[in-house]
């Protein structure tokens, strides 16, 4: 079990990033959160098996359709043990 914070600059908000990244999280198995932050970027925490964690921060380098990601950082974290992922 394994947690990470991500942060995605760019074109983010708007393009129904929150909502892709909910849907795929619910289908890989990861637990955790998404919220879009006053300063237009988008931040996510991940919580799960690495090898699911690791293809979720992988989708946020290019997130949905429509999204212009221009940097994302990634931050290990300890797991809180979150049991479902929602929208912040």
């Amino acid at each position: 079990m394994v947690r990470k914070r991500v942060v995605v600059s760019g074109l983010v908000q708007g393009v129904f990033f929150r909502d892709s990244c909910r849907r795929l999280a619910g289908e890989q198995g990861v637990a955790g959160w998404v919220r879009n932050r006053p300063d237009g970027t988008v931040e996510a925490v991940f919580e799960g098996p690495a090898e699911r964690v690791d293809r979720m921060a992988g989708w946020a380098r290019h997130g949905p359709a429509g999204a212009v990601v221009e940097r994302v950082t990634v931050h290990d974290e300890p797991p809180e043990g979150l049991s479902r992922f929602q929208i912040r």
